[in-house]
């Protein structure tokens, strides 16, 4: 019973990338994802059309796995012009919003009966606010977060914090800081990198992006 509640307390990210969905499904059985949670902020695509939301919603049911849209609540380009500064999204604005921190519970309550992956487009975790936003606020509970990369290998938090540092260019011990410091300093320069910037700001009436 032990061992069968530490597997679904694993949480898993993916990026869809240019995979053919046999090919992304092989992915995900590969590692047992039972659920799919889809984190993009606007689910379609228009090079990638497999990966339209009702397309893809429709071929994990075909092949036994759950899917759920989560683009609301965890997206990284808001429709609430508050999570907006100078027309660039912040990702510390965005997780204090309620809808995040609904998105970030629902999560949790889904991981107690499924092994979950949080799917975006981006290949590579670090280019993506699957892992500097989303996973960001749920890496210090007790949950194992290993991200699947583009040729089905594994990627554990902690080879991608070190991949972090050395990306955004801080050095892996400082005298001043430890090492949790540099990495939540990380996070925020990437953060910064890699956030939506609109051309018009969102606004009360227009309701933002999808």
């Amino acid at each position: 019973m032990s061992q069968a509640v530490e597997t679904k307390r694993c949480l898993f990210t993916v990026g869809h990338s240019d995979h053919e969905m046999a090919e992304f499904i092989a992915l995900l059985t590969r590692h047992e994802i039972d659920a799919v949670a889809d984190v993009r902020s606007q689910p379609y695509s228009r090079f990638h059309s497999q990966f339209n939301r009702e397309t893809l919603a429709e071929s994990l049911k075909r092949a036994g796995i759950q899917y759920a849209f989560l683009g609301k609540e965890l997206g990284a380009r808001r429709a609430e012009p508050e999570s907006y500064r100078d027309r660039q999204a912040r990702y510390d604005l965005i997780a204090g919003l309620p809808a995040f921190r609904e998105g970030i519970e629902r999560i949790r309550r889904g991981l107690t009966t499924h092994r979950i992956a949080l799917l975006c487009a981006e290949k590579d975790p670090l280019t993506c606010h699957r892992t500097v936003l989303v996973c960001r606020h749920l890496r210090s509970e007790p949950i194992s977060i290993e991200h699947i990369l583009e040729d089905g290998s594994i990627e554990t938090t902690e080879a991608a914090e070190a991949r972090l540092l050395e990306l955004v260019g801080l050095p892996p011990a400082h005298l001043f800081k430890n090492r949790q410091e540099l990495i939540e300093e990380a996070y925020d320069m990437q953060g910064e990198r890699i956030a939506y910037t609109e051309s018009d700001p969102p606004s009360a009436t227009s309701g933002g992006p999808a």
